[in-house]
C-alpha cells in the first residue's frame, strides 16, 4: 500500500485510519498498536519539518511488516534527548523502542524513514 497525504495535522489521524484498515485486511492485527505509534510519530514529523505532502508505505516482507515515510524536508532526524519537562522531542526514541530496525535513507528529493516490526510480534 502506497498512499500520497498533504502535509497537515489532520493527515496524522488520516494515515493511522490507513494503516489500521490496511493492517486488518492483511490479517496483521497484532501489530496494529505498535504500527499505529510509529506510523504517528513518523508522520508527525514529516508535517512538522518534512514540507508539502509526505508518501506512506506499507508491505509485507517475508516475516516482517516494513513501513516508510517520505517527505521532502531537508535534514536528517535524529534522536534528541529532551528533558523531563520537554513537550516534544522523544519521537524517534519511541519508534526505536518499539520497531525491530529502523533507519533514515536519503532519496532523489528528500528522505526515507523506515521501519519494520517482526510479524510474530
Amino acid at each position: 500500500m502506497e498512499y500520497l497525504l498533504p502535509s497537515v495535522p489532520a493527515g496524522v489521524s488520516e494515515a493511522r485510519s490507513l494503516v489500521r484498515a490496511e493492517l486488518t485486511g492483511w490479517g496483521m492485527e497484532k501489530l496494529i498498536d505498535d504500527c499505529l505509534l510509529i506510523v504517528s510519530e513518523l508522520v508527525t514529523n514529516a508535517v512538522q519539518h518534512g514540507g508539502s505532502a509526505y508518501a506512506l508505505r506499507l508491505e509485507g516482507r517475508e516475516d516482517q511488516l516494513y513501513g516508510e515515510v517520505f517527505d521532502p524536508g531537508d535534514g536528517e532526524p535524529r534522536r534528541c534527548s529532551p528533558g523531563v519537562d520537554d513537550l516534544s522531542g522523544r519521537g524517534l526514541q519511541i519508534v526505536a523502542a518499539i520497531a525491530d530496525d529502523w533507519g533514515v535513507t536519503a532519496a532523489d528529493g528528500g528522505k526515507i524513514v523506515w521501519f519494520s516490526v517482526g510479524c510474530t510480534a
